[in-house]
């Protein structure tokens, strides 16, 4: 049981690790020559970088938004299952942590369709998807399979 918390643990910091990286760092898009996230755009020219705010449409912020909710839930949901490892009665469900991360998950996935939709309006062909749009949707199916871990899981002694 104690391998089985363990594993859970390390999953589930591992997705909230994911979704910390996706909204910090700047490689949502990116070339040779610029780069962009939700918070900066970022272009060298002859050697000068330069960084300018995100652009500021709906759509964006409804990234960010939903991107930090996610990161928000996602650590609400570890502090819960450690609260509900002390506190729950033998044979309970993990219900409440596992509702908290699937909703991180679903707010993750939200985020990352309306940057792919949206991206096209305002991003150049020449540039492509970055590591950190690819971490947003790999922390997805992490948070979404530890929140359906926890949902499954029950409290035994």
């Amino acid at each position: 049981m104690l391998l089985l918390l363990l594993g859970i643990v390390v999953l589930h910091v591992a997705a909230l690790v994911l979704l910390f990286v996706s909204t910090i760092v700047s490689a949502w898009v990116g070339n040779p020559n610029s780069s962009s996230d939700l918070w900066t755009n970022c272009t060298t020219l002859n050697g000068v970088t330069s960084c300018d705010p995100a652009d500021t449409g709906v759509w964006i912020q409804a990234v960010q938004a939903l991107m930090i909710l996610s990161i928000i839930f996602s650590f609400l949901s570890l502090f819960l299952f450690f609260c509900q490892l002390f506190t729950l009665q033998k044979g309970g469900r993990f219900f409440l942590t596992g509702v908290f991360q699937i909703f991180a998950s679903l707010f993750v996935m939200s985020g990352a369709i309306i940057y792919t939709v949206m991206n096209s309006e305002w991003v150049h062909e020449s540039e492509s998807y970055g590591f950190s749009y690819i971490l947003a949707w790999v922390a997805f199916p992490l948070a979404f399979i530890s929140g359906l871990i926890y949902v499954i899981l029950r409290k035994r002694e």
